[in-house]
């Protein structure tokens, strides 16, 4: 495997693709590419974590690059970090992937991730180091491998002045870690907040992570409301960096509405910069109709949380996220960050005194939504398939301004992503079935 980024850094099955040797020659490769210096290095709890942490961490020391072990945290934990200590950091996680798979996301001194640019460098320099023999080597300075156990506790502080009222105090809710990087850190947080809180998905082993449980997998979580009688529940996935809740009575809200709860919120304190929030091409057109019902605008950028941090940086916007449930608070978080997002909504949810059902009834309408992924043969030619493309506007236009079609390249795998909104459920899918075809005949099923 020659290591690629994708949407969200670079992944693959643990040990075939993404193999020791691989990630130790990856570590060098950074080292040239971002330069001399200290950097940070996390992971979550995959069974491979360690290994492959410890080989990207011997690649970043063989070039004399100095390497400070954070232990398990969070993602968005591990770039408050890097922003604190003003240094680069890794975190070696695939997000809300299976345990088989694992993956490397980089941060820069600032906390976000890196720039395309930056990826293109060091994909130069781990061609180069793949492609000889033997490394130069250059200087024979080793770089130090230390420990830092503070990280947790620096985070958790981080997280708890957040709370606008303080506390949340007589709020009862339930908590899915996913079994992982979450695990020990959230309970932390609601405790200190004076939540009554319950938590599933919290015992790790190395293989269980997002495994029935955690943001892509609610039904855990939902029973456990329902079971417990709390007044809300909160899934985060592997890496802790996106959130999806549901209310008492198991009523999914996922990343579009907490969108327009925040929105609305901030609108109403005066405090939301220009007016405007970012959203990605997938959030559902009944976002911007509700956004547009008060005043608010919504910029769209690709998919990926960071694309939607460089086009809040961009406007100079305070809010923005995806429908997956990566939510940015630019003024707080460098990256999405799915505890963060949880504190913030019980916040709202204590000071509006209100449940989160209704709450979330009145946030926005959703449009009917259906997708699907088709794999593909050749996905480098999307943007050339004109027979799709004139498909894809014929759709457009019987839709006309009663729904929405995004057809795009995976970036993580060779695939292309339909989606489309439409006014009914038979409607979209009738679309994401007609779509899916033309794309496997314009590039080829795999």
């Amino acid at each position: 495997m020659r290591a690629r980024f994708g949407t969200d850094g670079i992944r693959g099955v643990a040990n075939t693709e993404l193999t020791p040797e691989l990630l130790l020659a990856l570590g060098r490769a950074c080292a040239r590419a971002l330069g001399p210096g200290s950097v940070l290095v996390g992971r979550d709890t995959r069974r491979s974590g360690p290994l492959l942490q410890a080989a990207l961490s011997a690649g970043l020391a063989a070039e004399g690059t100095d390497v400070c072990d954070l232990g398990v945290l969070p993602t968005p934990g591990i770039a408050f970090a890097a922003a604190s200590r003003s240094v680069p950091a890794f975190v070696v996680s695939a997000s809300h992937n299976p345990y088989r798979d694992n993956g490397v996301k980089v941060f820069d001194a600032t906390g976000r991730k890196i720039p395309r640019k930056t990826e293109a460098v060091i994909e130069e320099a781990l061609d180069a180091v793949l492609g000889t023999d033997e490394a130069d080597l250059g200087d024979p300075t080793v770089g130090a491998l230390t420990t830092y156990a503070g990280a947790h506790d620096d985070y958790v502080d981080h997280l708890c002045a957040s709370v606008e009222g303080g506390s949340l105090d007589g709020l009862t809710v339930v908590v899915d870690a996913a079994n992982g990087a979450a695990t020990e850190v959230a309970p932390l947080v609601f405790a200190r907040l004076g939540a009554r809180i319950q938590t599933i998905g919290a015992t790790p082993n190395g293989e269980n992570i997002n495994d029935g449980c955690g943001s892509t997998h609610p039904e855990a979580l939902i029973a456990s409301v329902r079971d417990s009688g709390a007044d809300l529940g909160l899934a985060l996935d592997g890496d802790a960096d996106r959130l999806v809740a549901c209310d008492a009575d198991g009523n999914l809200v996922d990343g579009d509405v907490l969108l327009a709860l925040f929105a609305a919120d901030l609108q109403a304190q005066g405090r939301l910069e220009g007016k405007t929030i970012v959203a990605t091409v997938l959030s559902n057109l009944g976002l911007t109709r509700a956004m547009d019902a008060i005043g608010v605008t919504v910029v769209s950028c690709p998919v990926g949380d960071r694309n939607v941090l460089q086009a809040m940086d961009a406007g100079g916007f305070v809010l923005g996220g995806e429908q997956s449930g990566h939510i940015v608070f630019r003024d707080r978080a460098t990256t999405g960050d799915g505890i963060l997002t949880a504190v913030m909504l019980c916040d709202l949810v204590c000071r509006a005194k209100q449940p989160l059902a209704d709450l979330a009834a009145g946030a926005m309408t959703r449009l009917p939504q259906a997708s699907a992924t088709v794999a593909v043969a050749d996905v480098a030619s999307l943007d050339d398939a004109k027979p799709l493309w004139a498909e894809v506007a014929v759709v457009e236009a019987e839709l006309a301004d009663r729904g929405r079609v995004v057809v795009r390249a995976s970036g993580t795998e060779a695939a292309v992503r339909v989606m489309v909104e439409a006014p009914t459920d038979e409607q979209a899918r009738a679309a994401v079935a007609r779509l899916s075809a033309a794309v496997a005949h314009a590039l080829g099923s795999s």
